[in-house]
């Protein structure tokens, strides 16, 4: 029986160093992860590329502060739908990635259907967005919200061992 090959390249110790400085500083200068992890600029731009083509690199964009832009309101919000079928959380799946207040979306375990973060510019945003996405939806049972008190940690970085 024929084995499905990985669906990301193995990733080598340079891969992997590189991978670590773009995570931290993605505007990094090639030439300086060159030096850092003792290769060509020629060559980091080519391991660069590859990992941009594999997926590997998903995507690569700025973080902002939600205080900075008036986005005050930060929430973690459980969602419980009516069932589980697949379509219903086909629906639901396909709702929460269009709504720009969500900002992560997970589709769970333990009885819960999806955590998501949601990020709003104050409580009136926050109370608009739940009736629009969750109250006015047959699919949603009900909803359970965490405001969040203090952003102590956030971060898109990923452990990458040696």
């Amino acid at each position: 029986m024929a084995r499905k090959p990985p669906a990301h390249p193995s990733l080598d110790p340079f891969d992997r160093a590189i991978l670590r400085i773009l995570q931290a500083d993605n505007k990094t200068p090639q030439r300086a992860i060159a030096e850092s992890v003792h290769l060509s600029t020629a060559a980091v731009q080519r391991r660069v590329a590859a990992l941009e083509a594999a997926g590997v690199i998903a995507r690569n964009v700025a973080v902002v502060d939600p205080e900075a832009v008036a986005m005050s309101i930060t929430a973690i919000v459980e969602v419980y739908l009516r069932d589980e079928r697949s379509a219903t959380v086909d629906a639901a799946k396909a709702a929460f990635r269009k709504t720009p207040e969500v900002q992560q979306c997970y589709y769970v375990t333990g009885g819960t259907s999806f955590v998501l973060i949601v990020v709003t510019r104050d409580m009136r945003s926050y109370e608009t967005f739940t009736r629009k996405v969750f109250e006015e939806n047959d699919s949603v049972n009900n909803y359970r919200t965490l405001v969040v008190i203090d952003r102590v940690k956030t971060d898109t970085q990923i452990l990458i061992e040696d």
